[in-house]
This record gives C-alpha cells, structure tokens and sequence, in this order.
C-alpha cells in the first residue's frame, strides 16, 4: 500500500511538472498555420488592401489555398477593397467520374453589413432586376476559437448554390463558402466548412 502511494505521488508530482512545460508547446503545434506556399501570396493581398485577411490552412483536396495556383479561378480585389479569393476542381464524366469541388472566401474591409445583390427575373415577358441581400436563409451558428459564424444556405453571385459561413471582426464582414454539388452533399459540404472554419489563419498587413 505504501508503495502504491509513493508511486502514484511521484506520477501526479512528474506530471504537473511536465505539463506546465509541455501543454504550451503542445497548444501552439495545436494551431492551425498557413501554408508556406499560400503565406506569401496571403500576405500581399492584406497588403493590397490594407486589412486582415484569413489564410485557410485546410481546403478539400486538390484545392491549395494558394493565389495564383492552377485551382485558383478567382483572384480579385474591387474598388472599395473587398475581395473574392476562388478555387475550383471540376471534372466531367459518368457517375464518380464527374463532379466539382468549389469554395470562395471573401472580405469586406470596413463593412459589416451583408452586400446586396442584383436578381434578374422576367414576368410574363418583361425583365427585371430586383435588390436582394447576396446572403441569406440563416441556419444557426457555428464556432471556431474566436469566430462565431452565420450559416447561409440561399446565396448569390459567385456563392449561388453555396453554404457560406459569415462572420464580423475588426468591422469588417468576412465569409467562407463551397458549392453543394456531387460528390459532395450538403452534410458533407458543412463537414469541409467546419474544417475549413477551424484551419482559417488570420493574416495582419
């Protein structure tokens, strides 16, 4: 019995000392980190338009994250600095030949308000362009350390037939989003979504 004591003593004292050296170290390998071939690339666009932008340090394979990349279809800053970073794999075929695999991330620098969109719908012949919020349909939240994001599932634009997560930080509006499309459904596109969430690296201009 006596040994038993003095055995579990020694373990409890040898592993309070070991994890206050140990847990930080652990909790920084813990962190997600943008790409070395994605940092550069991330880097010049908070600088282009002097804000933070989020580096994803996971997409769906093959996307990269990596501007300029083969995969990367969108690369684009507007005039009042938001932007829309986009890659995407598509390939045709029957059955698992076929598919696409698409996702978007967005900023709007100094904007927390979600961006209108312009709707083309014709009536009994005549063509019209109604206003409508780019996202829209809210289904809950999600979290990943400090960003509490908004799930949309009616979306606009570049992000139609997307789930996209939004979420605010330093007043500004940013969004994650990928197309619901074979081979992916929608449970598994929000699987990627939360990956995604949790991979994202905020880079500072």
């Amino acid at each position: 019995m006596w040994a038993i004591g003095l055995l579990a003593a020694a373990l409890a004292a040898s592993g309070c000392s070991g994890d206050r050296s140990v847990e930080p170290a652990a909790r920084a390998a813990a962190r997600p980190a943008c790409k070395p071939a994605a940092l550069a690339g991330w880097r010049k666009l908070a600088r282009r338009i002097d804000a933070p932008v989020y580096c994803p340090a996971w997409l769906p394979d093959p996307l990269d994250g990596v501007i300029g990349s083969r995969w990367n279809n969108i690369d684009a800053v507007s005039p009042d600095r938001s932007y829309l970073e986009s890659w995407v794999w598509q390939e045709t075929g029957p059955g698992a030949a076929g598919g696409e695999l698409h996702v978007n991330l967005r900023g709007y620098p100094g904007v927390t308000k979600i961006p209108t969109c312009e709707d083309t719908q014709t009536v009994n012949g005549v063509v019209s362009h109604p206003k409508l919020p780019c996202f829209a349909d809210p289904h809950g939240h999600r979290r990943a350390g400090s960003i509490v994001a908004t799930v949309y599932t009616v979306n606009q634009g570049a992000d139609q037939w997307h789930v996209l997560y939004a979420w605010r930080r330093g007043g500004s509006l940013y969004t994650i989003s990928e197309h619901v499309a074979p081979p992916l459904d929608y449970a598994k596109v929000v699987r990627n979504l939360d990956r995604m969430l949790h991979s994202l690296v905020l880079i500072k201009p």
